[in-house]
């Protein structure tokens, strides 16, 4: 039985032989069966939206397969080491951006975790106070333009009170393959926009956002 290969339009639904083969065949090039962002990129397999329709999820299929090894990616090896690598990337990333803006406004000036209320439940990672007051950065690494709807719209919905919006908030993107202009059109599609004084930001925008704002000048 012949790959079946993904395709846009209304399609025929696929066989459990199909996905097994598909399943298969990842799993013969990488050692190991696709994540659910992996499968929506696999070009045979459907998406994984529509195994979880007519299946029952990702998990539920392999386990109707008999298919060996890892069933849920969610738990298990997989699971710790993925958090290992993020946990690891994240504390990279803060420090790229902390180290950043204590050169560019002075380590005085650069406050890491500034909370927004008194219960400490809700926090942006840095506060900077500028010459325009000050502005809160949220930074985060999505893998891929789905991850980041997601974790935009995640933020968004924290960031929907009008106390945490005193100040410019800026949601720092650090995935250097999804540029400025991926994130623009992110934000013009998007049903719920961003409010007044909200952004999204690459890296290099985020930088030059920071050279036009300029550091605090303190009276002596």
């Amino acid at each position: 039985m012949a790959l079946r290969a993904q395709k846009s339009g209304k399609q025929k639904p696929w066989t459990r032989e199909e996905l097994s083969l598909g399943l298969k065949h990842f799993f013969d090039t990488n050692s190991r069966y696709p994540t659910a962002p992996e499968v929506d990129a696999y070009p045979y397999l459907p998406s994984a939206r529509c195994i979880e329709r007519r299946f029952g999820g990702l998990v539920q299929l392999r386990k109707q397969l008999d298919l060996k090894g890892q069933s849920d990616f969610r738990s298990g090896q997989h699971s710790i080491e993925r958090a290992r690598k993020i946990n690891s990337r994240s504390h990279e990333i803060e420090r790229t951006v902390y180290d950043f803006l204590q050169d560019m406004f002075g380590k005085e000036f650069v406050h890491r975790e500034y909370f927004f209320t008194d219960d400490r439940r809700t926090r942006a990672d840095f506060f900077v106070y500028d010459s325009k007051k000050g502005f809160c950065v949220d930074v985060f690494y999505p893998s891929d333009r789905r991850n980041l709807t997601g974790c935009l719209n995640s933020k968004l919905k924290t960031y929907h009170t009008k106390y945490m919006r005193q100040y410019p908030v800026i949601f720092l993107q650090m995935n250097e393959g999804i540029s400025q202009d991926t994130l623009d059109k992110v934000i013009r599609n998007k049903k719920n926009p961003l409010t007044t004084g909200q952004y999204l930001m690459a890296w290099n925008t985020f930088q030059e956002f920071c050279r036009l704002r300029g550091p605090l000048r303190v009276l002596q």
